[in-house]
């Protein structure tokens, strides 16, 4: 029971509060706890997309609108805890985008980063700076902040990507511009291949210095990961709480291959199962190959190829491969660890 005294005190604290909320005003003491709380506060829900589910929604979109008119043509990954926010975690954005033979998906640019994981499909491209980028399943693919980049199809069948950009940091920031290409196409002032072979093998001309905070390579072929995650399942055991974890670096220092998604790919091998993990990063996971589980907290998650889990910062994870599988993943890890408040718990 409370006494008269507290009662007092409470009503007289109960005014106070509402006098300086006319001035725009608010106590601290009564949202400390809430503003900075002991430890990361659970932000949007684990879930699954499958891609055999996505599919036929998917292609019946090529049938309802074309790329020219939807101007891109994606399917939004929103995380159930996020509806109506076009959101899969917190801070990043997912989606699906469909371009059929012979289209092409307008040219634009933006202040958002984009990364392209290739889901379906290949022989279509992405043009990103003044050069194309011959697209195949398993490639990850950058397109930086206000480059020029717009997507064509030349092949004889449907390409599928999974698109991940900063869209909600950017928002939050107040940072978001756009600005629409006067052509359909922008222009093309390399040859294809020529960023990969430039700067994607261990040699840089003497000359180069670095202009963006993103890689200066902008497709990193799926093929040339597989030999690296071969040879390192052959060289090493896998890590307890990652497997095979590798990250996609810039050539310029060896970080993060984009300045705000930290973009990573991992094999496991089959029969592995991870030791508990949690991290304050959500993150998105894509299977490549193989089959397993990913078990978020008290929901278990499994995945094939093309399939999409996000798993929410700070949650509990562990990765079980029922067959040697791939998963290539992104989160925002990159900003936290120049923020410096980046942690994990293995």
């Amino acid at each position: 029971m409370t006494t008269p005294r507290e009662d007092e005190v409470s009503i007289e604290r109960e005014a106070y509060y509402r006098r300086i909320g006319e001035q725009h005003l608010a106590p601290l003491w009564t949202r400390l706890r809430s503003l900075v709380p002991k430890e990361p506060v659970q932000v949007g829900l684990p879930y699954r997309w499958s891609y055999d589910t996505l599919r036929p929604y998917v292609m019946q979109s090529g049938s309802l609108i074309s790329a020219a008119e939807a101007e891109r043509r994606v399917l939004i990954l929103e995380n159930p805890e996020f509806t109506g926010q076009s959101r899969i975690t917190n801070s990043l954005y997912a989606g699906i985008q469909l371009l059929l033979p012979g289209e092409v998906a307008p040219a634009h640019r933006h202040t958002q980063s984009a990364l392209r994981f290739v889901l379906e499909g290949g022989g279509a491209y992405t043009a990103v700076d003044g050069e194309k980028t011959i697209m195949h399943e398993g490639d990850f693919v950058i397109t930086p902040s206000w480059t020029w980049h717009h997507h064509g199809n030349e092949s004889d069948r449907p390409i599928v990507w999974l698109d991940g950009l900063d869209i909600p940091m950017m928002t939050y920031l107040n940072s978001t511009f756009r600005e629409d290409h006067e052509s359909r196409e922008a222009e093309i002032t390399r040859p294809a291949g020529d960023a990969l072979a430039r700067y994607g093998n261990g040699l840089l001309p003497v000359d180069y210095r670095a202009t963006s905070l993103n890689s200066p390579v902008f497709n990193y072929p799926y093929s040339r990961t597989r030999e690296v995650l071969h040879a390192m399942s052959r060289a090493s055991a896998p890590d307890a709480h990652a497997g095979h974890l590798m990250r996609y670096v810039n050539p310029n220092d060896g970080g993060w291959a984009m300045p705000t998604i930290a973009t990573m790919v991992r094999l496991i091998p089959a029969g592995f199962t991870t030791s508990p993990y949690r991290s304050s990063d959500a993150v998105v996971f894509v299977g490549v190959e193989g089959q397993g589980v990913i078990q978020a907290g008290d929901t278990s998650l499994s995945f094939s190829p093309k399939d999409v889990i996000v798993v929410p910062g700070w949650m509990p994870y562990t990765v079980r491969a029922t067959t040697e599988a791939v998963l290539f993943s992104f989160s925002d890890r990159v900003v936290q660890e120049k923020l410096g408040v980046f942690r994990e718990l293995r």
